[in-house]
């Protein structure tokens, strides 16, 4: 995997209001085509075209942009290009706790209180093999819970890396990290800094005698 360190780009300044349900169509969208392409992406592209008027339309256009250079490129392609970009590049990878917690004893923890999060709010994971830090699953969260903007809003600076870390590798997957970050709130100053101190230090590293915090806290944010 690649080095996580990297020249920063400018996040986003600005926000396009989207209603809650708009939202949760933005995110349930987002959480199917961020996920390993599969047989099923034709079929999946059609219903996200088809509620495309059912998000903001800087939204849907960002979104229906991918679903355009997915068409183009062909599932074999897309695959080839999905692993090289989430599974070598650091930058890019779609475990949230991995920004806030790095590669230290504290992820589990971290993975902990993602999943302390999703069950107290009565969601329980339909993807046995994934963890729930996986960013395909805290949007279908999200787009599912009545208060699934929580882990979003906690890892917002996570989002934020994985944005950037997109467009300026020029990928396709660029469009719906837009897209939902347009949604998003907008940064406030703290987690700007955040954002920062990650792009210029990277996530935590392993300190010895550590000791164990919340696992909520790991988040990114005390929730």
């Amino acid at each position: 995997m690649g080095v996580f360190l990297g020249a920063p780009r400018i996040p986003v300044s600005t926000h396009v209001d989207a209603s809650l349900a708009q939202r949760r169509v933005v995110h349930m969208a987002t959480s199917l085509l961020l996920d390993y392409p599969d047989e099923q992406l034709t079929q999946i592209i059609t219903a996200v075209r088809h509620d495309r008027d059912l998000m903001p339309a800087v939204v849907a256009d960002e979104i229906t942009a991918f679903c355009g250079v997915a068409e183009s490129w062909g599932l074999r392609a897309l695959q080839e290009h999905y692993v090289e970009t989430f599974d070598q590049h650091r930058r890019c990878a779609l475990y949230l706790s991995y920004y806030s917690a790095g590669d230290t004893r504290e992820r589990g923890a971290a993975i902990l209180g993602f999943r302390e999060v999703m069950r107290s709010a009565g969601f329980e994971l339909d993807h046995a093999n994934e963890l729930p830090d996986y960013l395909p699953v805290v949007l279908e969260f999200s787009a599912r819970a009545s208060e699934g903007d929580t882990l979003l809003r906690a890892n917002r600076e996570a989002l934020e890396v994985i944005r950037s870390a997109l467009v300026t590798a020029s990928s396709p997957y660029a469009h719906l990290l837009e897209g939902l970050c347009l949604i998003l709130s907008p940064l406030d100053k703290k987690t700007l800094a955040r954002y920062q101190k990650l792009i210029s230090q990277g996530p935590p590293v392993e300190m010895v005698g550590l000791a164990a915090t919340d696992p909520v806290s790991t988040l990114g944010r005390q929730l």
